[in-house]
């Protein structure tokens, strides 16, 4: 699978979870900065997505390919 399609995907299922959130637990008040706005939260999940799609693009080293 390709990374790039996976680190977008990650970003979508992330601003999905960002506006599920405000959608049933947000904030009515108008005082909580994240979930009070259903496009902050959904930025805000999207961002969550993409930071976690970053960690999945790398690879461990094997101590079997180093010499010394």
């Amino acid at each position: 699978m390709n990374i790039w399609f996976k680190r977008s995907l990650l970003v979508i299922v992330g601003g999905a979870a960002g506006f599920a959130y405000y959608h049933f637990i947000g904030c009515a008040s108008g005082t909580c900065p994240i979930t009070s706005s259903p496009y902050i939260s959904t930025v805000y999940g999207a961002l969550v997505g993409g930071v976690i799609g970053m960690g999945s693009g790398t690879k461990k080293q094997t101590g079997q390919n180093q010499q010394g």
